[in-house]
């Protein structure tokens, strides 16, 4: 007897996001009609309706609309419950925890979203999505994916923390270092050649926090950083 599994492969950062097409709580949608409208997406999986721990994610999302607004993201939700279940829950968090959640939910029930995006991870379980997180750009690319698992809940710090990176660093051509926070240095990249590198040790002090020719970070403007 065979003992084959099948996995789902998991979408690379730098592909182009796989194309969906969803029946949620918004009518059917496609990951393309946000992103096609210069928007961000955060599609992101939880295992089921009516359970504690996506609760309180749910909850945390719609308490922080505004700033996903702000960073011009689309949150997008799926889980294999049907729209109807979704509708229900999304009114019982409503009622309870004061809050409206205003970003659509996908009834995977047919598990084809999780499997193009290789949420579903049989040795978790074979009908649940475990918490994947994908960041896809305004390009229909995926520039980050976060996995999680179904007992542990996600930091929206972090996740709001992510997709303020991406942009900074695409927007001022730097990179992000640990720990980073909006506001914070951004570290510029290396010197190439030995000459560069000279020039760059020279250049601490005019603007530059040189701690080596390799390791240098540049505080953002007030105003750069807030176009990011």
């Amino acid at each position: 007897m065979s003992t084959e599994t099948t996995v789902s492969r998991i979408p690379r950062i730098n592909e182009p996001a796989p194309e969906i097409e969803g029946k949620s709580t918004h009518g059917v949608i496609h990951i393309t009609d946000y992103t096609s409208k210069g928007k961000w997406v955060m599609l992101f999986s939880h295992p089921a309706d009516f359970t504690p721990v996506c609760t309180t994610e749910f909850v945390e999302f719609a308490r922080r609309h505004a700033d996903f607004e702000r960073l011009n993201v689309q949150p997008i939700g799926v889980a294999v419950d049907s729209v109807y279940a979704h509708i229900a829950w999304i009114r019982n968090m409503e009622q309870n925890f004061k809050v409206k959640v205003q970003f659509p939910v996908i009834a995977d029930l047919d598990q084809k979203v999780a499997k193009a995006f290789g949420m579903v991870h049989e040795a978790v379980s074979d009908t649940a999505a475990v918490r994947a997180v994908f960041f896809i750009d305004p390009k229909n690319t995926i520039r980050a994916l976060l996995y999680y698992p179904q007992n542990l809940g996600r930091s929206v710090d972090e996740l709001l923390r992510v997709f303020e990176g991406l942009q900074t660093s695409e927007q001022n051509a730097c990179s992000i270092p640990a720990n980073w926070k909006p506001g914070d240095s951004v570290i510029i990249g290396a010197p190439i050649t030995q000459a560069d590198a000279e020039k760059r040790v020279a250049s601490n002090g005019n603007g530059l926090e040189v701690t080596d020719w390799y390791y240098t970070k540049k505080k953002l403007s007030a105003a750069t950083a807030k176009a990011s």
